[in-house]
Parts: C-alpha cells; structure tokens; sequence
C-alpha cells in the first residue's frame, strides 16, 4: 500500500522558477512508483494589501500580501490535513514555518541552500531589522523540528551540520537533475526563438538566474566588458532577473546598454535552445545551494564557466571552467580563452557525460525512500556519497 504524501509547493506567484521545477520534476518522478503516492498541495494566494487603493509602492503591497499567505494562510491550509497524510514534504525551505503545525515527525524539508537564515547566521554581511529575524527564526525554527531535512550539496549538508542547525542522523543528501528538455538536440524540431536570430552570427555568453547580490551580477557585467574589450562584438544574454538600480547604472558606465538582451518568462524548450547556442554560460555566484544552470548548461552541450566554490565545484566537476569569486581578471581571461579557443573548455563529451549523472528519478527515489524508513522509525543508512564522487 502506497503512504500518502503530500507535496507542499511554493505559491506561483512568487516566481520562482527553480523551486517550481524542483516540485514538479519530483511530483512527476515519484507518481507511480507505488512506495508513496504523492499529492500537490498549492493554496490559492489571496491578495489583500495589493488591492488598497495605494498609487505607489505597490511592491511594498506585494512582500505583505507575501507575508499574509505564508505566515498565515498556508498555515491553516497545512493543519486541516494533518489527518489526511501519512508524510509531509516541504519542497522549499524558506517556507518551514509550515513544519510547526504538521506532525513534525513525519515531515521533511527539502533544504536548497543556507541564505534565508543568513541575517541569523551572520548578522554582521546581513544585518536584518528585529521583525525579519524573527520570521526567519520561526522558518529555521520549523527546519529544526522536521524528521528528515534533504539537501542538494554535500557543501550545503556540511554548513548545516556545522552550524548546528540539524543534527547529521537526520540529513539526507538527495542531489537535483536535469529536466528532459535539457539535452544537446532538442527531442522534437528545435523551437524558434525569434530574438536568438538577432545574435546570428555574433559571439555572446549568457547567463541564467536572478539578480539577488549573490548572484555577482556586478561581477557578470564587468566581466562582459572586459572581454569586450578582447572581442568587440561580444554580447551578453540575460535570462531572468530584474536590474537594480547600481546594476543599471554600472551598464551605463561600462557602455553595456547596446550589447546586452534581457528575456524573461521562457519556457524550459526555450531555454534549453539559449544553452545550445551561447559560447558560454557564466555562473559568476559568491554562494549557492547547487546551481542548476551549470548541470541543465552542461546537459545541452554548453561551456560553462563558474566560480571556484564548493557548490559549483560539485555540480560542475571536470566538465566546467572555474574561476575565483569576484576577480574580474581571472573570469575574463578564462571566458575569452574559451571563447577564441572552444578546444581550452572540457571536451563536449565530457560534460554530456557528467551531466547525465544527475537525476531526476534518482532524487525522487531517494526522498521517497527516506520517507519509507521514516514510517520504520530511523532516517540515516549511513554516510551519503555526493554525485560523481568514487564508489
């Protein structure tokens, strides 16, 4: 008999592209398998302070409307099916409020990366005013209480458990794959993406993500200039993301305006024909929990270039170019290098093959798994290998 889980996922209106894909690939490759039958919990998001009559601010209306669903709404859906489930998974950390009115003994959270419990852990990089801490205190707080806590590096299991945050009996290590699209030649005709045929015949690098600080979009943008300066004609394609103000201004200094396109809202097919075709994929990020650009870039053939941490090193392997974080020098030598030279990246076959070691079917497998030893009363089996590592 298959235990019920319910899937708790992010509200869509938030937008975030990633943690949606995560609940989906994991839904889709756990439904089926007989050990849990999962069901997707998605609340409707209620919208109260964006419907006052306020002319400005509205993105100030937006983050409290943010606020009221997932501190008090989602909570109130999440209580009344306590009885319904044998097994709760929370898809996204940053939502484990969640776990303090679920049977926390039989909820888990699928934890991505450290950065919203950042203003606790490191107040003096993320000073956070008195209010912000202690919703982010109530979400590690509800982290703290699961049964089981996944994440997706070993570098993220290893800050966890260095932190004191999770004690390691209950860490599964429970790495990402690469969506189906993802692959060197498009399953059906390729898809047409009016905008690429603009870049025909022009070298350009891309970049796929958001704009928070530490994704070094500085760094991105003064690297793009700085190889400019090697190969004139160099653009840059920005895929997601919205430019602040310093961003804005920093492409006005740097002459960038007329060399760079910035999309938003693609489709995984769309997206998938941008790695085929950049010359590059830079991932310039200070911190991250794993980096799916780099192995969904690597799966479609691209070269990859990203910063030397512990993260990217994992998901990257040998199959992509590193370079330190923040020294523009150092970036813009090994993107133009790959550049003039495609040969200078790690062979083409290379990266397919590293790629093809992440898995969706594998991190839902895993998870289900945990869920099942859970019901037996114990999580741990033992050390967890990261992806690729020896046998």
């Amino acid at each position: 008999m298959a235990h019920r889980l319910a899937v708790l996922v992010d509200y869509a209106e938030e937008g975030w592209t990633s943690m949606d894909l995560c609940a989906e690939m994991f839904i889709r490759h756990l439904d089926g398998q007989g050990v849990v039958r999962p069901v997707r919990v998605s609340p409707a998001f209620r919208r109260r302070a964006q419907r006052l009559p306020v002319p400005r601010g509205r993105g100030a209306l937006y983050n409290a409307d943010r606020l009221i669903n997932r501190f008090w709404d989602y909570p109130r859906v999440a209580r009344g099916l306590r009885d319904e489930f044998d097994f709760f998974h929370v898809c996204d950390h940053s939502y484990s409020q969640l776990v303090h009115v679920l049977p926390p003994e039989r909820a888990g959270v699928y934890c991505h990366d450290l950065d919203a419990f950042r203003c606790l852990l490191d107040p003096a990089r993320d000073p956070r005013p008195r209010w912000f801490r202690a919703l982010a205190r109530r979400i590690l707080t509800g982290m703290q209480k699961a049964g089981v806590v996944f994440h997706n590096t070993a570098a993220v299991g290893q800050q966890i458990v260095r932190s004191e945050l999770v004690p390691s009996d209950r860490l599964i290590y429970a790495p990402l794959g690469v969506a189906p699209e993802f692959a060197p030649f498009p399953s059906q005709p390729a898809v047409e993406v009016r905008w690429l045929a603009g870049l025909a015949g022009r070298p350009w690098v891309a970049h796929v993500g958001s704009c928070v600080p530490r994704k070094r979009i500085d760094v991105l943008l003064d690297v793009a200039a700085a190889v400019r300066a090697k190969v004139p004609d160099l653009r840059l394609v920005k895929v997601g993301g919205v430019w602040t103000a310093d961003h804005r201004e920093r492409i006005a200094r740097l002459g960038l305006a007329g060399a760079i396109t910035q999309v938003g809202g693609l489709a995984r097919s769309e997206l998938a024909e941008v790695y085929r075709r950049a010359a590059v994929v830079l991932v310039p990020s200070e911190a991250e929990g794993f980096g799916l650009p780099v192995i969904e870039a690597l799966a479609c053939g691209a070269a990859v270039v990203a910063s030397d941490i512990p993260a990217l090193r994992e998901a990257g392997g040998p199959a992509a170019a590193y370079a330190p974080v923040g020294d523009v020098g150092a970036w813009a030598d090994a993107v133009a290098k790959v550049l003039t030279d495609p040969a200078a990246a790690p062979p083409r076959a290379g990266r397919l093959a590293w790629a093809a070691r992440f898995s969706w079917a594998a991190h839902a497998e895993t998870i289900a798994r945990a869920y099942h030893r859970l019901l037996l009363g114990f999580v741990s089996d033992g050390p967890h290998r990261p992806c690729g590592s020896p046998s």
